[in-house]
């Protein structure tokens, strides 16, 4: 497999387990369309902070959890005034710190800062991401041909799903060589054997029959690819019967997989192009259970036999062309405009992009991540598609300039409650979410434990460092003699006092009442003996500077 290099690789493909581990604070919860002091807990989170070290903090609880990532990061047009600020300790790297990226020609290495901004981000998107799920990012062709192999060496190539062209100004500017109407999104899976797409639902779906079962098409049952014919495919190759003297329902005949009197032979057609005889899309113990119900006997005008399937799909696949004006940009940017009276943002995503990509990439009850936020437009699509089914997903949203606040909080906001005047009025979605400011982190320097974090912070990051799981908060740890919780028969205890020093010793070995197969034990200070500890299986860890980092 090609793969890329550039200036600063071998230093950023594991910066993403460098960057310190910071909590989240919350700072004001938004339900029944108000503002509140307190967090609701809704799942919905708008977060407000450098996106890597916000993708860092969201794994204890979201490691391979989410199901659908969309994102829209810088496309490194050398216009966008993006700047690299990500902290890898390698000397080239570090000049390029607080400098803003330039056009090619001015700035040698632009391509090189983008592609290590990209990758410690696209790393943890990997992990939290579900097996099953999937991610689609937005780029031009500034940085097309780079994404598609560094999303072949992350995610593999055998994950890539596919590559849409995305109508972003119908018309074109005339200017240069060509005038550019189009981007694109990548479209790739975590892992294609667990991946699950779905369909669009075509809201205008024409159906011209009708039987009990409710309104149906025809599809011919024979395989229009002549890859499979009756040399590759010899069980799909059989004849069905037809009989001309039996019409049913909607002039459809009766068929059969027996010849009976005079009965009429039917083979698949044969490719007019190519002149090879082609099979059908089912085998035929398959088509037996479904004789005469789905499967049925048709006479084209011609007078030609064919054999056909009812269709009863009201969506189809996503096409890979997406040049419809409900996509461009132009109605992004309309969209804006209508929401907050006047243009606060170049170049949003427009909603029924995003919601084409979260309806075929989740279901109705999935976590939707983006960690470029901009606008907000991600919010937006994933609260009209619960409006419009019922849905339960949940919207993640990451923003690190000022205005998180100002403009993406605020339109979802105004999303959730209804904006616009007269008859351009539109209503509310209803719902709710948690905005959140990027705290403190959980080391200092040298790795001493932040205790100005908080017990609770605290013990979500050693639970997930140890288990990879989500943590259940405790309700009193001095109750249970400081155990956090039991993990395949695992017992983890957290020996903790704020302004004291923890000891264990034999006096606390009685005191603990659970059973277990192993103790893991964090404390200040340990005074058994080796040999009990490893009869007993006890694991010591100091805090804080034996707390595993991830």
């Amino acid at each position: 497999m090609p793969t890329l290099n550039w200036i600063g690789k071998e230093k950023v493909i594991n910066h993403h387990q460098d960057v310190p581990y910071k909590i989240l604070e919350p700072q004001y919860g938004f339900a029944d369309g108000v503002q509140q002091s307190e967090p609701n807990n809704s799942g919905n989170k708008i977060i407000h902070g450098d996106n890597l070290e916000a993708l860092k903090s969201l794994l204890p609880e979201f490691e391979g959890k989410v199901n659908c990532i969309y994102i829209d990061p810088p496309y490194n047009t050398g216009n966008e005034s993006w700047v690299y600020n990500d902290n890898v300790n390698h000397p080239k790297i570090k000049k390029w710190l607080g400098e803003v990226v330039g056009k090619d020609g001015e700035d040698l290495t632009r391509h090189d800062k983008w592609l290590c901004m990209m990758y410690p981000r696209l790393k943890l998107l990997h992990k939290l991401l579900a097996k099953e799920g999937v991610i689609f990012i937005s780029i031009d062709d500034n940085e097309h041909a780079h994404l598609k192999l560094l999303m072949d060496e992350i995610f593999g190539q055998k994950n890539f799903l596919g590559d849409f062209v995305i109508s972003s100004s119908p018309s074109g500017i005339d200017y240069g060589p060509i005038g550019k109407t189009h981007e694109y999104a990548l479209f790739y899976s975590k892992n294609y054997n667990s991946t699950v797409t779905f369909q669009l639902k075509e809201e205008d779906k024409k159906f011209k029959y009708k039987d009990d079962k409710g309104e149906f098409n025809l599809y011919p049952l024979y395989n229009g690819n002549v890859a499979f014919n009756p040399e590759t495919r010899p069980n799909l190759y059989y004849p069905f019967y037809l009989n001309p003297n039996n019409k049913i329902e909607n002039d459809f005949y009766e068929i059969g997989l027996e010849k009976k009197n005079d009965w009429i032979e039917v083979y698949p057609v044969v490719s007019q192009k190519e002149g090879i005889p082609r099979v059908w899309r089912w085998g035929k113990p398959k088509a037996a259970s479904e004789l005469n119900k789905e499967i049925i006997g048709y006479v084209t005008g011609s007078g030609e036999y064919r054999i056909v399937q009812k269709t009863r799909l009201d969506s189809k696949v996503m096409r890979s062309m997406q040049i419809d004006t409900e996509v461009s940009s132009r109605k992004g940017t309309a969209e804006v405009q209508h929401i907050f009276g006047d243009k606060k943002f170049s170049f949003p995503k427009p909603v029924d992009l995003l919601k084409r990509f979260i309806s075929i990439g989740s279901d109705e009850n999935s976590i939707i991540l983006d960690s470029f936020a901009g606008s907000g437009t991600t919010a937006h699509a994933v609260l009209n598609l619960n409006k419009q089914d019922g849905g339960n997903r949940k919207f993640i949203l990451i923003e690190m300039e000022d205005y998180a606040n100002t403009i993406t909080a605020e339109r979802v906001k105004r999303v959730i409650n209804g904006y616009g005047e007269d008859k351009k009025t539109v209503e509310g979605t209803g719902g709710s979410f948690d905005y959140y400011q990027l705290g403190e982190p959980l080391f200092l320097e040298e790795d001493i434990l932040n205790e100005a974090v908080g017990i609770e912070n605290i013990l979500k990051y050693i639970w997930y460092s140890e288990t990879r799981t989500t943590f259940i908060p405790v309700d009193n740890l001095e109750k249970d003699n400081y155990r956090i919780g039991t993990k395949d028969q695992t017992d983890y205890y957290f020996y903790y006092i704020v302004d004291g020093v923890t000891t264990v010793d034999y006096d606390f070995m009685a005191k603990i009442k659970h059973k277990a197969s192993q103790y893991i034990i964090y404390a200040d200070n340990c005074l058994l003996e080796k040999d009990f500890m490893l009869k007993h299986h006890i694991i010591f860890k100091k805090i804080p500077r034996d707390i595993t980092r991830f």
